[in-house]
């Protein structure tokens, strides 16, 4: 495997645009980051808002802004990549002392201008041009709307960069590839460490708004049976003889919190620890209570769900398949009013497990449970409003 590939199989750090890493990165409503102005470039020059991974369309130009979180990482990984190329390049020789030499020459090192972090290598002023030119043939390319174009163009990629003398060009012993693979290696561990970290401060800063949230039985389904202080609610075999009032759901099991929010921030803990089902979240106050409900944001609700024991999904249109780590057992709901955000969190392993992002809250929000039903005590254990603890 190339240096080159081994960095390209680092997806999240690529834009898919320019093909190069993150600069201002930022997330479109559907959940894929580009480099600001990549994006800003790209529908300035198009018919339509489109997104160019999943190519859902926006009615409306979002408004863009800078995802810090992914911005540190990326900073860190070209911290990382920058050392390990300076690293590499120091056991090589050089012209004069503290200078980096060109990797594509040979005998007689030029001192290097730059070095690509993407196939790290180092390019003297005689063949930087060319690795220019080729870097920016794919960025036009990647822009274009001419599918067809675009993969009869691809050969011209393949084609190794013009240089005057061949002589000159030196392929790198074997044991090149394994340095490559231990640094990938390594760098890939310091960056889960990093993340982590990062995740960790995250979680901590979104549960500083934690709010003490209780069930509210005027809303509950009739098989729901909830505890006396609000906290705990399971799904029961009995329909219960309640009255019918506008606020109660009346064919899903569901109920909602007491607490609202229509402005800010607002934070609350469930422990899902032992359920084969689930799915939890906030809705907004008028939200269809009656009938066949699809857990939709167009029908005014943002939540995730657990089915068949280890499946999570996000609700959205299409439905959105996650792969997580380990399975949590307490999850953290975080809503940002003024930002349209609402994240997910595994409080456990301080984990994002899915964010909804470009929201629009035009009324009270309330938090929203869903045990599921019994399933013949496959499914019983209850859901539980856990309080925030801080310092775990």
């Amino acid at each position: 495997m190339s240096a080159a590939n081994c960095l390209l199989s680092e997806d999240q750090f690529l834009c898919s645009i320019c093909l190069d890493v993150f600069t201002d990165p930022v997330s479109t409503p559907c959940g894929h980051n580009f480099c600001k102005n990549c994006i800003t470039t790209h529908w300035d020059i198009s018919d339509r808002c489109q997104c160019p991974m999943c190519k859902k369309v926006f009615k409306r130009r979002p408004e863009l802004h800078i995802n810090t979180l992914l911005s540190e990482v990326v900073a860190q990984f070209k911290l990382e990549a920058q050392q390990k190329t300076s690293s590499s390049s120091s056991e090589q020789q050089v012209s004069k002392p503290g200078e980096v030499p060109c990797d594509v020459c040979t005998g007689t090192k030029l001192k290097a201008l730059k070095s690509c972090l993407v196939c790290l290598t180092s390019y003297c002023e005689t063949h930087l041009e060319p690795h220019l030119t080729r870097s920016t043939e794919v960025e036009q390319l990647s822009l274009s709307e001419d599918h067809l174009h675009l993969l009869q163009s691809f050969p011209s990629l393949k084609a190794a960069p013009p240089t005057k003398d061949w002589t000159e060009v030196r392929v790198r012993p074997p044991s090149y590839e394994g340095t490559v693979v231990r640094a990938v290696t390594q760098l890939e561990e310091t960056l889960s460490e990093e993340m982590k970290k990062l995740f960790e401060a995250e979680l901590k800063r979104v549960q500083q708004y934690a709010e003490d949230v209780t069930l509210d039985p005027d809303t509950a389904h009739p098989q729901l049976i909830l505890s006396k202080d609000g906290k705990k609610v399971h799904c029961g075999d009995v329909w219960k003889n309640l009255p019918d009032n506008p606020e109660r759901f009346s064919q899903c099991p569901i109920v909602l919190g007491k607490q609202s929010l229509s402005s800010g921030r607002f934070y609350f803990e469930v422990q899902v620890k032992g359920k084969t089902k689930w799915n939890l979240g906030v809705a907004r106050e008028s939200i269809n209570r009656k009938g066949k409900i699809t857990l939709r944001p167009q029908n005014g609700y943002w939540a995730i769900l657990l089915k068949n024991g280890n499946e999570y999904i996000a609700c959205i249109s299409p439905s959105v398949r996650l792969s997580l780590k380990s399975q949590p057992e307490k999850v953290g709901v975080f809503v940002d009013h003024e930002e349209g955000l609402v994240s997910f969190y595994d409080v456990a392993a301080a984990a994002l497990i899915y964010s909804f992002t470009g929201c629009s809250f035009a009324e009270k929000l309330y938090p929203y449970f869903s045990p599921y039903l019994n399933d013949g005590c496959k499914n019983s254990s209850p859901l539980i409003i856990c309080p925030v603890n801080q310092t775990e």
